[in-house]
């Protein structure tokens, strides 16, 4: 009914910068929230960031400073640029996008499928 893809994940130097992508697409009649998610090797998933429909965004302590949040609420998008990154953000990022509204008047949240983001050392 609603799938989440995400882009641009990849390799890069510490230091560097990635910069991630979400569209959502399907049955969506109202999306509140969409955010990004991590989960590293053998830790429990977090947030990075979020951004809600009005624009409201909230960070993880860990990123705040070096990465921003933007969405397109008429796409149904989402980007995480990562600038200064770290060997300790290293993870599958996760697309979400949380109090879907469905043309089906259907309220669920959603996930991508994850993209691997590494930072060498």
């Amino acid at each position: 009914q609603v799938q989440l893809v995400e882009s641009g994940g990849g390799l890069v130097q510490a230091g560097g910068s990635l910069r991630l992508s979400c569209v959502a697409s399907g049955s969506i009649f109202r999306i509140n929230v969409m955010g990004w998610y991590r989960q590293a090797p053998g830790k429990q998933r977090e947030l990075v960031a979020h951004i809600s429909r009005g624009g409201s965004i909230n960070y993880a302590d860990s990123v705040k400073g070096r990465f921003t949040i933007s969405g397109d609420n008429a796409k149904n998008t989402v980007y995480l640029q990562m600038n200064s990154l770290k060997p300790e953000d290293t993870a599958v990022y996760y697309c979400a996008a949380q109090g879907v509204v469905t043309t089906s008047y259907t309220y669920a949240d959603y996930w991508g499928q994850g993209t691997q983001v590494t930072v060498s050392s």
